[in-house]
């Protein structure tokens, strides 16, 4: 980052592990604003104490695009230092935070802030995805979320453009571990802070994830084929029930469930921008 500028953000706990952000690599790779980008860069902010992360996605996107690169963007120089150990062809890290620092005033495609917010007042988020979403190339993404550690329980938001609100917001889920951990409703642990603190009667994610619980339930006969045919039908169930799930069975059958962020945005139009 350039001489005397100061990086935007705090230094996070940096729990990090093999595997972890898979679903979120998976979609990545999949959206437009990767695969159709002239520059596929990819920056994975705060990838926290060791690069696996990094690492992993520049692995996955490059099974789509062999041209990508990827950015690894940390706030604490120690952990710079130890990631640039396992830099190579396509993979650089530096120091910086949500003013994202690139050589040559570079935009990145893809903007991957995962788990980092997690430590921040919902009443910071707002700034934060400002701040970031103004370094994107024209119609690039930044994705914004949390899993949990073993990469099970996911969920973000799509932010499209510094001025207006997020435009989709996604979950994505282990299947057949949904009925030991109590079904879909166990995402509320791992919204992402703008949401997180929103689990509550009369918001809007509270209603999805309640009528997301009772079509789970209501297509249990289904778990007999499979836990996949079970969250098809809990989906198509929403869809049918008026809720605008987007994509189709091929994402659906990988546990991700897709809406427009109107949909769960919180109702005191907080983080509307």
């Amino acid at each position: 980052m350039t001489a005397g500028r100061a990086a935007h953000g705090r230094i996070t706990r940096g729990t990090t592990g093999v595997n972890r952000l898979r679903r979120m690599d998976r979609w990545i790779a999949s959206h437009p604003a990767f695969r159709t980008a002239t520059a596929p860069l990819v920056v994975d902010l705060g990838f926290g104490a060791a690069p696996w992360t990094a690492l992993e996605l520049l692995q996955r996107l490059r099974r789509v695009r062999p041209d990508a690169r990827v950015v690894g963007i940390e706030i604490d120089p120690e952990r710079v230092r130890a990631a640039r150990l396992h830099e190579r062809e396509g993979l650089s890290f530096r120091v910086g935070g949500f003013e994202v620092p690139l050589d040559g005033g570079e935009r990145p495609a893809v903007i991957r802030a995962a788990n980092v917010l997690r430590q921040y007042d919902e009443a910071e988020v707002g700034a934060a995805w400002r701040r970031m979403a103004a370094r994107l190339q024209p119609g690039g993404l930044l994705l914004e979320g949390t899993s949990n550690e073993v990469g099970r329980v996911a969920s973000w938001a799509g932010v499209r453009a510094v001025d207006t609100a997020p435009e989709s917001f996604t979950i994505a889920l282990h299947l057949d571990s949904l009925d030991s951990v109590g079904g879909p409703s166990v995402v509320a642990e791992r919204l992402p802070k703008a949401l997180i603190h929103r689990n509550v009667p009369g918001e809007r994610v509270h209603e999805l994830l309640r009528a997301l619980d009772a079509q789970w339930a209501r297509q249990a006969a289904l778990s007999t084929f499979s836990a996949r045919q079970r969250w098809i039908a809990a989906v198509q169930g929403l869809r049918a029930d008026g809720w605008p799930v987007r994509d189709g069975v091929a994402r659906w059958r990988l546990g991700e469930l897709t809406l427009p962020w109107s949909t769960v945005a919180p109702r005191d139009g907080a983080l509307a921008r």
